[in-house]
């Protein structure tokens, strides 16, 4: 699959301790194509990469994003806002996945988070994954 090339639907601006980054979200018609570029993470390895619930990204370590986006009470890592996790490599990352679990509607005015750790992908109810380590609210 390609990415489009069109302007997406949503967006979010990612920012951190140094780390930044666009993430984008492209609306079609069997699922939601996302895609995030991001540089400055602070090592090489696995980092949990998720939507949350809140509309902010205020408050001390992002408090204001809230915990993962659930809409349906699942568990982790059935949540909705649950997305692979990014993969540095000299403090880069680039990740695309298609996914039906929300739709970009249903998102916008949501954070999305990068989490200092990766995801365990077991233990609830966010699979461990360390402090938010970068944040950015999805707008349309």
């Amino acid at each position: 699959m390609q990415i489009p090339s069109w302007r997406p639907d949503a967006a979010a601006q990612i920012t951190g301790d140094g780390v930044s980054g666009l993430v984008r979200f492209w609306q079609l018609r069997r699922g939601v194509l996302v895609e995030a570029k991001i540089a400055g993470l602070p090592r090489e390895g696995f980092f949990a990469f998720h939507i949350h619930e809140g509309p902010d990204c205020g408050g001390a370590g992002f408090s204001d994003s809230g915990g993962h986006y659930h809409p349906a009470g699942t568990l982790h890592p059935d949540h909705a806002g649950d997305l692979p996790p990014l993969l540095s490599y000299g403090g880069r990352a680039w990740m695309a996945v298609m996914t039906n679990r929300f739709r970009v509607r249903d998102i916008v005015g949501r954070t999305v988070i990068i989490h200092s750790g990766p995801d365990d992908f077991h233990t609830q109810p966010s699979g461990n994954p360390g402090e938010k380590l970068a944040c950015g609210v999805i707008r349309a």
